[in-house]
């Protein structure tokens, strides 16, 4: 699980850095808020941790700005602020949580924790073989039977079909795509994830230029439905 976490005191982002990653979450910092629009756009985050005084865009800003393209990642606000009005105005804005300076860290982390078990979905546990229409694929040795008859999947090609079938009826975003199948150590290009779809319509589709499977959201994602 990814959390982006904006906080311009460095010793206050040092300590929940650290204890977010010994609780095994993969965290990425900042400290002004034209960095975290930044990352928010690029990158798949399954929380936000936004603290309200920022330099040059505050924390209710970047909610309302995510908020226009994402109404599903939690958002935690952190706030020295601790009138009723002010956390009213922060779940206006779209926040799921707020907790207010001095906090304790432990309470943090229990508010994190609950806030990504009851909004994160758990994929389908896909079995290693996997039937739709007259295709046939084993995720574990690659082995598929489509179009082309029997052939190999490269481990790619596996990854990302597997993680479609995993979200089966659902659209799976490009970050989505690009955090599980690639990382974010290589950035393919979004032709590259389209040439991968184009492959999976040769491979499976009936007509590929009519897909059944292998759908396009456009400007979000790719959507696997089973026909």
């Amino acid at each position: 699980m990814r959390i982006l976490l904006v906080e311009d005191e460095e010793n206050i982002q040092d300590v929940i850095k650290l204890n977010l990653e010994m609780e095994d979450f993969e965290v990425v910092a900042a400290d002004n808020g034209k960095d975290a629009l930044k990352f928010a756009r690029e990158q798949h985050f399954d929380l936000l941790i936004l603290d309200v005084m920022l330099p040059e865009v505050d924390g209710f800003q970047i909610c309302e700005q995510v908020r226009l393209t994402n109404r599903e990642v939690p958002i935690i606000f952190l706030t020295a602020k601790d009138s009723a009005q002010d956390r009213i105005a922060g779940l206006k804005k779209g926040a799921d949580d707020y907790l207010t300076k001095p906090f304790n860290l432990e309470e943090l982390l229990l508010r994190v924790n609950n806030l990504i078990k009851r909004t994160s979905k758990s994929p389908d546990n896909t079995p290693d073989e996997f039937s739709f229409g007259n295709n046939w694929v084993n995720f574990a040795t690659y082995e598929a039977k489509g179009n082309p008859g029997s052939f190999t999947l490269t481990k790619k090609e596996a990854m990302l079909l597997k993680l479609l079938v995993d979200r089966r009826g659902e659209v799976v975003s490009r970050q989505q795509i690009l955090q599980s199948v690639w990382g974010y150590d290589v950035y393919p290009s979004t032709r590259t994830i389209d040439n991968f779809i184009l492959s999976f319509r040769k491979y499976f589709e009936k007509d590929p230029k009519a897909p059944e499977f292998f759908l396009s959201v456009r400007g979000v994602g790719y959507k696997f439905a089973e026909a």
